[in-house]
């Protein structure tokens, strides 16, 4: 295993982290305990001392199998990561609440905590319940060791959080694909240049970039990138050496479901470096990334420029499920229906949700073809055209084909 500079901390990580959102399910739709914890502990035993999950992960199993996981002596091998759920959060004591749940869940207190998909809106939450000061005292009664945060908004709002406090390590998204999404290589950059250790979450992005050979001679245009280059990885691979080879990045994430999956990640944690892909790889990979986005069907790049709505509509959310659809087709659609189906569908059900506290997003019934979006737009999207489109495939429950000719 290879092994990293983890920021400001007094010890190294390995190259490859254990993301527990992504454990392995049985029939009824429960973790696979006794896999689960073979998985963990085989990746312990070839080296990886880093081990992330978080309070919603599994409906809440994600964070009692781990501790299960790091039982009989494993505990002592990792470096414990787990999330404090903003959302959830309402007032200032809720804090310690949750935390405590979860040391018991844990049964271990977490060496780093993080808050949990931090954006602009939750920035201001911090402010005004003083989490900072909750997660500090956390920190002095010996609860925690580390503090940092996850992230899901644009650069801009990175750059603020990063810049608000002195922060241990923070947890973004990054991918060959998303180096212009959310924080993206502007916020690698960034965290490396302030010291922060940081985390790589999504480095295959959930599957997208790890095509089953049987699927990829319906990507010809993958395909033929791959086929041609004189380097033959895997795209697993391709997806998580391209991450490693920066040289801010600390740790990369990856949620495994099988023991396969382990058992390569492990092997391609073992030979990955920083700066170590050629000229001719880094090549390949930007011929990657042209080729998927010969696959997106609207060229929303979640600028969030159109955003707020004047109708509460989460305009990028909902045009990239509609890409997503569009990529994944049919054996896609019973997932991303679920974030849809999770979305505010009428003004009264928006207003109740935001009024009990809720962080709630707008779904494309609550699109009134205004227009205001498209003067904000600098993609020059038919925003409207597309809500339409995505009314069709999700409420309507029509095909890609069908919507789009």
């Amino acid at each position: 295993m290879k092994y990293r500079k983890m920021g400001s901390f007094e010890w190294e990580v390995s190259a490859l982290g254990f993301g527990a959102m992504r454990l392995p399910m049985n029939q009824q739709m429960r973790v696979d305990e006794e896999e689960a914890i073979k998985m963990i502990r085989f990746a312990i035993d070839n080296g990886v001392n880093y081990v992330d999950t978080a309070y919603p992960y599994h409906n809440g199993e994600s964070e009692v199998v781990v501790g299960k996981a790091l039982k009989d002596g494993y505990r002592e091998k990792v470096h414990l990561a787990t999330k404090s759920p903003i959302w959830m959060i309402k007032k200032a004591e809720d804090f310690d609440t949750y935390l405590d749940e979860q040391i018991k869940r844990l049964q271990t207190k977490p060496d780093v905590y993080l808050l949990h998909g931090l954006n602009r809106d939750r920035l201001e939450k911090i402010k005004s319940l003083n989490l900072i000061e909750k997660i500090e005292q956390a920190k002095k009664n010996g609860l925690i060791k580390y503090i940092g945060f996850s992230f899901h908004d644009n650069f801009e709002v990175f750059k603020q959080i990063i810049d608000y406090y002195n922060w241990d390590c923070c947890q973004i998204q990054y991918n060959y694909l998303d180096i212009e999404y959310q924080a993206g290589t502007k916020g690698v950059q960034y965290a490396g240049s302030k010291g922060v250790a940081l985390i790589i979450m999504e480095p295959v992005r959930g599957g997208k970039l790890a095509i089953p050979d049987r699927v990829l001679n319906k990507k010809p245009e993958i395909k033929e990138v791959l086929d041609k280059s004189k380097m033959k990885r895997s795209m697993p691979d391709w997806a998580l050496q391209f991450v490693w080879n920066h040289p801010e990045v600390s740790v990369v994430l990856s949620g495994m479901s099988t023991m396969q999956q382990v058992v390569e990640n492990v092997e391609s944690a073992n030979n990955s470096g920083v700066n170590s892909l050629t000229k001719e790889e880094l090549q390949t990979i930007s011929e990657l990334r042209e080729a998927y986005s010969k696959y997106i069907v609207i060229p929303c790049t979640s600028c969030g420029y159109c955003l707020p709505c004047p109708n509460g509509v989460s305009i990028p959310n909902v045009l990239r499920l509609v890409n997503d659809l569009y990529y994944w087709g049919g054996r896609g659609r019973p997932r991303l229906a679920f974030f849809y189906n999770r979305m505010a569908k009428t003004d009264k059900d928006l207003e109740k949700r935001k009024a009990e506290g809720e962080e709630v997003e707008g779904a494309a019934t609550l699109c009134i073809q205004c227009g205001e979006c498209l003067e904000k737009c600098p993609q020059q999207i038919d925003i409207p055209s597309c809500m339409e489109k995505a009314n069709a495939l999700f409420e309507d429950g029509k095909s890609i084909s069908e919507v789009f000719e």
